[in-house]
This record gives C-alpha cells, sequence and structure tokens, in this order.
C-alpha cells in the first residue's frame, strides 16, 4: 500500500474526535441529517439483503441521477443483484429517494477514518465496488479494493486535478491501479486517467446522456403555470456562492424592459437560501423564499431553496443560467436544462462538463458567457427574441 495511504488512515485516527465535531455542527446547520449521522460512522441503517450486492457510491445528486439509467437496468435484468447506493449529502438523499428502484438502497457513506470504514464494509460486505466520477477517498478506496473488485464508472479528470495528482508523493496510481476497469466520460478523460495508472481504461460515452428528466408535480407546475401567464420569467440555477451579485444585477438592468419580471434563483445548496435573499434585498431587490412559504410571483425575485423541485423550475422558464460557471467551481450539469426545453447560458468555468459544453456550443444549444457583467445583455437577448430562445432550446434538446 503506498505510503500516503497509511499516513492517511493515520491522520484519520487522530483526527476522529474533531471529524466527530465537524460532523455535529454540519447537522445543526442542515448539511447532515441528524437522524441518520451514525451511518456517517459506519452505523447501517438497515440490514443487508441475502444474496450478492453490488455497491455503488457518488458525490451527491449529479453522481446518483446519472447512475440512475444503470441502476434501472440492473433492476430490470438482474432482480436477484442488490445494490447499495452511497452519497454524501442531504440534498442527494431527498432527491433521489423517490427515483430508486426497489433493489437499491441508499445510505450516507462513511467518513474516511478507518474504524468507520471498516464497520461499513464489514456490515455490507458488497461483491462489486463501483465509484463514480473522481470521488478518490484514499482510505476508503484502498480498503475497498482490498476486500473486492472495485471499478470506476463515469471516470472524471480535469486538466488541474491531474496536474495536482502528478505531484510526487501522490497516492493516485495506487488507488487507480487498483481498479478493474475505468469507464471515462470522454477521450480526454480516458487519457488523463491512463496517464495516472488507471488499467484498462475506455470511454464509452458520458451516462448523463442518457439520465431522465427531471421530475416534476404535475398540479404545482400547472398551478405555477397558471400564475405566472404572460410574465417574462428566467431561471439562474444551481447558484454558487460569488454568483448572486451577477444575478441581481441582471434582474436591476432588466426589470424596465421587461416588465413584470421573474427572476428564478435555485441554490445549489438549499440552506444558502437566507444567506442569498439577505444579499439581495441588500442589492433593493424584494425576494420571496420557498422554504418560508412565500408564494412564487408575489416578489420580483423569488428563491426556490427546496430539494428535488429543479425540474420544476426548469418546466418554467423559456431561459435558464447554469450556475457554478461564473466562479471557478467546474459548473454544473447543462444537460438537465437542455432536456426541459430551456435556452441555456453559461459562464466561462465548465471544467466538470467540458464535453456537454462544447456539444450545445456546437448545435446552438448554449452561449458561454465570458463574465459576470456579459450576463444582463445575454439574458436580454433571449428574453426579448422568443424566436432566438426557442431555437437555442430546440437546438439544445436536439
Amino acid at each position: 500500500m503506498h505510503p500516503a495511504i497509511h499516513l492517511w488512515r493515520g491522520i484519520g485516527w487522530l483526527a476522529t474526535p474533531a471529524v466527530r465535531r465537524l460532523l455535529t455542527a454540519r447537522a445543526r446547520r442542515g448539511k447532515e441529517d441528524p437522524v441518520r449521522l451514525p451511518e456517517r460512522w459506519g452505523r447501517a441503517g438497515a440490514a443487508r439483503p441475502g444474496g450478492p450486492l453490488a455497491w455503488v457510491h457518488g458525490a451527491s445528486v449529479g453522481e446518483g441521477m446519472a447512475v440512475l439509467p444503470l441502476l434501472h437496468r440492473l433492476a430490470a435484468e438482474r432482480p436477484d443483484l442488490n445494490v447499495l447506493l452511497t452519497t454524501g449529502t442531504v440534498t442527494s438523499a431527498s432527491a433521489l429517494a423517490p427515483l430508486l428502484p426497489a433493489t437499491v438502497r441508499h445510505q450516507f457513506v462513511p467518513v474516511d477514518v478507518p474504524q468507520a470504514v471498516r464497520r461499513f464494509l464489514d456490515h455490507w460486505r458488497p461483491d462489486l465496488g463501483i465509484w463514480t466520477e473522481s470521488e478518490f477517498w484514499p482510505g476508503l478506496m484502498a480498503t475497498a479494493q482490498a476486500r473486492m473488485p472495485c471499478l470506476l464508472l463515469q471516470g472524471r479528470v480535469s486538466a488541474r486535478s491531474a496536474r495536482r495528482w502528478q505531484r510526487p508523493g501522490s497516492p493516485i496510481r495506487s488507488l487507480l491501479g487498483g481498479l478493474r476497469l475505468c469507464h471515462a466520460q470522454s477521450a480526454e478523460d480516458a487519457a488523463r486517467l491512463r496517464a495516472l495508472g488507471a488499467p484498462d481504461v475506455r470511454a464509452l460515452g458520458n451516462l448523463k446522456w442518457a439520465a431522465p428528466p427531471l421530475p416534476a408535480d404535475e398540479d404545482a407546475l400547472a398551478a405555477l403555470q397558471a400564475g405566472l401567464a404572460g410574465r417574462p420569467v428566467w431561471l439562474a440555477a444551481s447558484i454558487h456562492p460569488g454568483e448572486e451579485a451577477a444575478i441581481a444585477a441582471t434582474h436591476l438592468a432588466l426589470a424596465e424592459r421587461h416588465p413584470g419580471l421573474l427572476t428564478l434563483v435555485v441554490p445549489r445548496h438549499p440552506p444558502r437560501g437566507p444567506a442569498f435573499a439577505a444579499a439581495f434585498a441588500a442589492a433593493g431587490i424584494a425576494c420571496g423564499l420557498r422554504s418560508a412559504g412565500d408564494r412564487p410571483g408575489a416578489a420580483p425575485l423569488y428563491i426556490a431553496d427546496t430539494i428535488g423541485e429543479l425540474g420544476l423550475w426548469y418546466r418554467l422558464a423559456p431561459v435558464a443560467f447554469i450556475g457554478g460557471s461564473l466562479v471557478p467551481h467546474g459548473g454544473q450539469n447543462p444537460m438537465e436544462a437542455a432536456r426541459l426545453g430551456c435556452a441555456i447560458l453559461h459562464g466561462p468555468h465548465m471544467d466538470n462538463f467540458t464535453e456537454l459544453a462544447a456539444g450545445l456550443a456546437a448545435c446552438g444549444g448554449a452561449r458561454p458567457v465570458p463574465e459576470a457583467a456579459a450576463l444582463p445583455a445575454a439574458v436580454d437577448a433571449l428574453l426579448s427574441a422568443e424566436a432566438a430562445a426557442v431555437a437555442r432550446a430546440a437546438g439544445a434538446y436536439a
């Protein structure tokens, strides 16, 4: 085993009290489920079913949604196979729960400290481990590889991550070298994975192309469509801290040009809704907050800080800006908006979705916005020319 992994495990033992305090603090802030907090320490919330069990791990909502087609295919073709899906966020657990097949159980992934990892694996005893994208926790991954065959699904490595992992002392070659098979999202990801030591790398395509449209409550959608009929609407989806100023500036710049304008804002992390509301209020914009029971349309800006409703807002807005892209986060998944008929805008930082962003740009389905100051003009152009917005949405959907 690589020395860095031994060091990581040792640090994990020593840091356990601090990690425990951190998780408790996160639970108080709504970032952990207090009822299911024991799962983060490897204490299972359900019995292990009999028969073979495959363990699929993804970081959050995006990875979970991407593997849904695979999970449903497995449920149909291998009803004898039990699947354990682990993620690390409250949002993912809530959003995925109603979408999982009956043969799939969800648990929160254990924190990467030795005792939690061992307790988790001793209980579930997976026969196969499937890692998604770039969720490479050294202790958890190395321990799993010692117990079962493991593969990488939807493998993704940005150029920046590849440079960081190539530094002396990095355990990445040991971790990737222990995989039986690597499925990369793109040819570029495949090349980086090979360079980092991954065996049997195949670029078979991105599962995000196969994901189903995000769901929406039909009654809620019909009521909102009736209440907002005739009003210009645009959506800022999956917004990260640092992007709220650009959203506020866009709304203020367009409010007079588009009477009755409604700006919908969906935070990437719902607990940040009140903080965003305070920022918009400081900019002089009255806003409603879904978590507070406010009604969409009663104020010119509406923050939808709830879980599992993004499909509702994409269906209401003909124009969608994809967040995480005006700040160096790497962007969020643009395919969710493309499937639901939105004309798409995004910022310059789409490193996590390079191939998808390039494909959308090539077919006229998305327009990159080079900087925050250019967002008002880009939104205005689509709200002012319905034919252009419809054409872009059709390109994105195609």
